[in-house]
């Protein structure tokens, strides 16, 4: 007699992992309101710095005057060349997205690299990951890990990920766990999702740290209060395993369904095998199989495998029940 496979993951990933981000951050703090916009105009006619990078925002975001890319530009470049840090760094994001400019990479690279070595730390950070990516210079970590430094020691949340992960990786420096931890650490206390979830991996894991399950729990819980799909899959195993926690089935099928939510293929082939087995609802082969269902469409095999079994369990009419149910969790999700 074929059994059915109970597949269930320790770990969905070993790390989540996104250093060099191509999206590049723009500063858009400033920008005129109706009843200014006027003055704004006459001092940017003027000359002033400020008042050009605030006008430059309103066009760039939309905001009192209709979105303008090409306005934008003009008025970013010409307070870069004063010298102003903030719209240094807005107008090589134009160039490298190429709104309102040819795009342009090397270009980009100038204007963030002038802005960086004001000490501006979005630019730091932009600038760190076009060497990370290598777009518009030779690839080069260890200038990426220089940048990234600058702007984390300024406090910059994803720039202190970033360091995070190269530390774990041993990219362009020595692999070291515990300065790993440090960064990733100094972003989450932040609240970066990334950097909780991989934090709580460090400690399920006992990498840089003591193997602790409860502070994995932790910051696992945190990443997925922010809707972090990965953490939200993984205190789902914790709850099930009663690792960290109070072994919990109910509390595990919870964050198995707002992962599934989110097309998280896993947590919905974790929630198939809690309707299959009866752990923290109510036994029930149709919902079994709308999620494997669910699972199989991204390509999962041990839920199309799971499919197959129970199907063999149901009639005719509660396999259609379950694939018309599957079809609109499909619509809605």
């Amino acid at each position: 007699m074929k059994m059915l496979q109970k597949i269930c993951f320790v770990l969905l990933l070993s790390m989540f992992l996104s250093s060099g981000s191509t999206t590049p951050r723009v500063y858009d703090g400033d920008y005129f309101e109706d009843k200014d916009i006027n003055d704004g105009r006459v001092k940017s006619e003027q000359g002033e710095s400020q008042a050009q990078l605030n006008l430059g925002n309103s066009y760039y975001n939309g905001e009192v005057v209709l979105q303008d890319y090409k306005e934008a530009v003009k008025l970013y470049s010409l307070s870069a060349e004063q010298g102003h840090s903030n719209a240094q760094n807005n107008l090589a994001v134009m160039y490298f997205q190429g709104q309102g400019v040819l795009q342009d990479y090397k270009e980009a690279v100038k204007w963030w690299r002038k802005s960086a070595e004001q000490g501006d730390s979005s630019a730091q950070y932009n600038l760190g990951n076009r060497y990370y990516n290598g777009e518009g210079v030779i690839q080069d970590y260890k200038e990426a890990i220089k940048w990234w430094r600058k702007s984390a020691e300024q406090g910059d949340s994803s720039a202190q990920y970033n360091l995070g992960d190269m530390y774990r990786e041993g990219q362009g420096i020595f692999q070291d766990y515990k300065e790993s931890v440090k960064w990733y650490r100094l972003a989450a206390e932040q609240g970066n999702a990334l950097a909780q979830y991989n934090l709580a991996v460090m400690y399920e894991n006992g990498q840089g740290v003591l193997q602790d399950y409860k502070e994995s729990v932790k910051w696992y819980r945190l990443a997925a209060e922010q809707e972090f799909s990965q953490a939200q899959f993984n205190l789902g195993l914790r709850y099930y395993y009663g690792e960290g926690v109070l072994q919990d089935y109910k509390e595990s099928v919870k964050w198995y369904r707002l992962a599934a939510e989110q097309g998280f293929s896993q947590a919905q082939f974790n929630l198939g095998l809690r309707y299959y087995y009866g752990e923290g609802v109510l036994q029930n082969y149709i919902m079994a199989h709308m999620y494997w269902n669910i699972a199989a469409v991204s390509g999962y095999k041990d839920a199309i495998h799971n499919r197959g079994i129970v199907e063999k369990k149901m009639t005719p009419s509660q396999v259609e029940e379950s694939q018309k149910l599957a079809r609109e969790w499909m619509r809605t999700h």
